[in-house]
């Protein structure tokens, strides 16, 4: 099992996100960048996460390896549609190795309606036990950062088995050239599809409706533009296309639990990763 020192020989710069003393965020292998965001690898210090950090939802799947110095122990959280406090158990692991989806990622893996699991906390031996046991293999086998990417790489790259809908690229273009600024009934008139099959695709695939999906969106956009202090709520709430800023405070409540000026207040407490939508 790799240890804390080598996150810092690790060598393959171009494939780095960010790199800390505590952890490394990596790109995955090209031809995963469909399906999987990153892979992160931490090795917690005791205060290194609040006992309130919140992970902010995304629509999106994340895959957990956790070390608590015994036992290794495997979880899938599924697609996100509100957030989950996971500082106080994160800070008592000796090592924890993510690897995070973008929408629709997980179903490409594993083909499971991702409707069944959207919100949810669970094994992910229930969901795979085979490929649980080799992912769990690879962690706690390999000695390395790069044997431990490499096997997660060819691991997930010969998983990719279910087929995703031929027009969900379609669909997920249109929500993201708009920045999610779109109704349902303008994406069903572009492929052509009602909105009751819209849905019903994106629950298989994503997990959410293609509305909330739509949301998620927006209200990522605007954790991007909250993090910069010259930005005014007005300004935010404009750009990403609300009708009037206590439309936006009251829908970014709804979805994240806390305002924007909470958010804004008390950043380092939230964790999103923007880059998987």
């Amino acid at each position: 099992m790799i240890c804390k020192n080598d996150l810092h020989i690790y060598g393959e710069n171009h494939r780095i996100l960010l790199r800390a003393n505590e952890f490394i965020c990596l790109r995955p292998h090209p031809g995963l960048t469909g399906c999987v965001s990153n892979y992160n690898i931490t090795f917690p210090t005791k205060n290194l996460f609040f006992d309130d950090f919140t992970i902010m939802p995304s629509g999106c799947a994340t895959l957990t390896i956790e070390n608590d110095g015994r036992n290794l122990y495997t979880y899938l959280d599924g697609p996100t549609t509100k957030p989950y406090i996971a500082g106080s158990q994160a800070n008592q692991l000796e090592m924890i190795v993510t690897i995070e989806f973008k929408p629709a990622g997980l179903f490409a893996i594993t083909g499971v309606n991702q409707s069944e699991i959207t919100d949810k906390t669970i094994s992910f031996d229930v969901i795979n036990p085979i490929l649980n046991k080799l992912i769990s293999d690879i962690v706690e086998n390999t000695c390395s950062v790069l044997d431990l990417v490499s096997g997660l790489d060819m691991l997930l790259l010969e998983n990719i088995s279910a087929i995703h809908h031929p027009q969900l690229g379609l669909i997920f273009h249109n929500i993201l050239s708009c920045a999610g600024n779109t109704t349902l009934k303008k994406l069903s008139e572009d492929i052509y599809y009602s909105e009751r099959q819209l849905n019903r695709i994106f629950k298989q695939h994503v997990g959410v409706s293609a509305k909330s999906f739509a949301r998620l969106i927006r209200i990522n956009n605007a954790f991007r533009l909250l993090k910069r202090p010259g930005n005014s709520l007005t300004f935010v709430s404009d750009v990403t296309g609300f009708h009037d800023l206590s439309h936006f405070i009251r829908d970014f409540k709804m979805v994240c639990g806390v305002t924007p000026q909470e958010y804004r207040k008390n950043m380092s407490a939230f964790y999103n990763n923007t880059t998987r939508l």
